[in-house]
């Protein structure tokens, strides 16, 4: 298992952009907008990680609504596993609580699930099946 990416909320890719192409060095990698997720997000490779910000597209998503309660800032830490659905139903049996009970499409088309942060101390974690 490794740490496949962390996910930041912010209020406008174009605003937050420059800092991040500055701090990186350059421009991101890529660009989406992942419909299911009601986000626009900007991915920086880094290495075997990376680094997600976070857009809302739409005043109802996950996004709007974390950075009306918490602001601007990590949104989530996503953990690469072999295969999401098994790893889904080991959580479940072992009393882990899930947001997601199926996979789901994310950005790059990948498969992938959240665990529900009351189970992991108030952290939101998303897994990602590797390619």
């Amino acid at each position: 298992m490794k740490i496949h990416h962390v996910g930041i909320a912010v209020e406008s890719l174009s605003a937050a952009l420059p800092a991040f192409e500055k701090l990186l060095g350059r421009p991101p990698d890529s660009q989406e907008i992942v419909a299911d997720q009601k986000v626009r997000v900007a991915v920086f490779n880094l290495g075997e990680s990376r680094i997600e910000l976070l857009e809302a597209t739409d005043a109802d998503s996950p996004v709007a609504h974390f950075i009306a309660k918490r602001g601007q800032g990590i949104h989530h830490l996503t953990l690469a596993v072999p295969k999401v659905k098994e790893r889904l139903r080991e959580l479940e049996a072992a009393g882990i609580r899930l947001i997601d009970r199926q996979p789901r499409s994310g950005a790059g088309g990948e498969r992938i699930a959240f665990v529900h942060p009351a189970s992991t101390a108030g952290v939101l974690i998303e897994l990602v099946e590797e390619k």
